[in-house]
């Protein structure tokens, strides 16, 4: 287990400015590990806004820090900054990583990767009560009532995974592959899963130096939407 609780240069919750977050978001939270994770989930779900035109391949991108100090980012560092803030206060945490088609996602961003799967969503792994659960803090507060769901909560003992079904019944999220759970971010593995599916985001050299755009303007436009 010890594997999950150390940080490294991806969970790096030693990063001054993170541990000062960390503790900040922890204040007045009772000293136990369900609590303590349910506030750190709240704290990354709607602190770090979600928006996967920032992708970038450079590793310093993945990390927990980099998350917190960009202030908008994709669901992997996302998942990352909720993992290295269990990591700081004694809850083991992986990253697990899998491939999922959005219905609702924005037209503009499926003509941009020229399809409809995500390949390498990242979501993490808590280890609380003697059992792994999953918790997915990606979509900010703001960005699900734009999209019409509600926002993804996590109470410490069940799974909290993308729902399959909006409020309205539309179809929603749909998990398509996974890839499995790892200690730290497997940064060649996702790099190279991405450049198979979008090589020609690669070619046009556009990854590299990250997306131009906002998930929320998308989704908020009404031409933009599916």
């Amino acid at each position: 287990m010890d594997q999950y609780l150390k940080t490294t240069e991806y969970f790096d919750f030693d990063e001054p400015n993170l541990g000062l977050w960390i503790q900040h978001q922890l204040q007045g939270v009772p000293d136990d590990p369900v609590e303590q994770a349910k506030a750190l989930y709240l704290a990354v779900r709607d602190t770090v806004s979600y928006n996967p035109y920032v992708f970038q391949t450079n590793p310093k991108t993945f990390s927990a820090s980099y998350a917190l100090e960009s202030g908008e980012t994709y669901c992997i560092p996302k998942a990352v900054l909720l993992g290295a803030a269990a990591r700081s206060v004694g809850i083991p945490s992986r990253l697990g990583l899998a491939d999922v088609r959005n219905h609702l996602s924005s037209q503009k961003l499926i003509d941009y990767l020229q399809s409809d799967i995500f390949r390498m969503h990242g979501f993490i792994e808590l280890y609380l009560n003697g059992k792994w659960v999953k918790a997915t803090p990606a979509f900010n507060a703001r960005l699900c009532e734009l999209m019409n769901v509600e926002p993804l909560e996590f109470d410490g003992i069940h799974d909290s995974i993308f729902q399959e079904y909006t409020e309205s019944g539309e179809a929603h999220m749909e998990y398509v592959n996974d890839h499995g759970v790892f200690d730290d971010v497997p940064h060649d593995f996702i790099v190279d899963g991405i450049k198979a599916a979008y090589g020609h985001l690669f070619s046009a050299n556009e990854v590299g130096k990250g997306f131009q755009g906002s998930l929320e303007a998308d989704v908020s436009s009404p031409t933009s939407a599916d």
